[in-house]
């Protein structure tokens, strides 16, 4: 499992996943537990939807090792 999330989507994911739990908390739903996904995914950078879709964000293209 190598990581595929480089540190700007990183971010993005930690925002938003905060977010729609924050929006789940305030609204008193269930449905605030989605940002679960985003939050675990940064945390652990890896995102099982990128593998098949080739996705990597890991690196730019001028530092990126090939």
């Amino acid at each position: 499992m190598n990581k595929n999330i480089g540190k700007v989507d990183k971010v993005i994911r930690i925002v938003v996943g905060v977010a729609i739990i924050a929006f789940g908390l305030v609204n008193n739903s269930w449905l605030g537990l989605i940002g679960l996904i985003p939050l675990g995914t940064a945390l652990i950078g890896w995102c099982p939807l990128y593998c098949p879709l080739k996705i990597n964000t890991t690196c730019d293209k001028e530092n990126c090792e090939k």
